[in-house]
């Protein structure tokens, strides 16, 4: 088996990532920051192996969907951080399927669990921008020219959906109302 390239993956999903960050703020839906939570990103790593094995499936015929489900799961995850962590974080992976599993994940994550008619534009709003940034996310991945089914292309396509996870949870934390700000420490602060 080729040895993957770890320094080249991590180049992939900063620019991808930068790209994201870019295309959201340009819209209106971030300011140019990545907002984040610890608890948040690490969750990812419980939901990615489930999230992962049912998006494969959907590469071919739905790219776009594949990748972008990945940041309503964001949205959904950093809703639940911010109403009920210790409850929503026990969660199995399951519980943002909609009625049809998988494939209606993305209306149920927004009617049920963000409370966010489907008709609203507020959905209509969020729709477009994850659209938006699922295709500049395929378009990143067949930009690079990699060699389908391959396990590079696996790879590539882990981290373009980490990425969409990671962009998904920035809007509902901006959404939520939180900001970045920096905190200037005195020298005089308790240790």
């Amino acid at each position: 088996m080729d040895q993957i390239d770890i320094d080249y993956l991590n180049r992939f999903e900063s620019k991808l990532q930068k790209e994201l960050l870019r295309l959201c703020t340009s819209y209106k839906m971030l300011d140019g920051v990545l907002l984040e939570s610890d608890d948040i990103n690490e969750h990812w790593k419980k939901l990615a192996p489930e999230y992962v094995a049912d998006a494969v499936r959907e590469i071919a015929a739905y790219p776009v969907v594949s990748v972008a489900w990945a940041a309503y799961l964001g949205l959904a995850v950093a809703y639940a951080w911010d109403v009920d962590w210790p409850t929503f974080e026990k969660a199995p992976y399951q519980a943002y399927y909609g009625e049809q599993g998988f494939d209606d994940m993305d209306e149920h994550i927004v009617k049920d669990l963000l409370e966010v008619p489907l008709d609203s534009q507020d959905a209509k709003d969020l729709e477009n921008m994850i659209r938006r940034c699922g295709e500049a996310a395929v378009s990143l991945i067949r930009y690079e020219n990699i060699e389908p089914q391959s396990p590079m292309a696996f790879h590539v396509f882990a981290r373009a959906v980490k990425a969409m996870y990671h962009i998904g949870a920035a809007i509902e934390l901006k959404r939520l109302g939180y900001n970045f700000q920096k905190v200037a420490l005195s020298e005089n602060a308790d240790a």
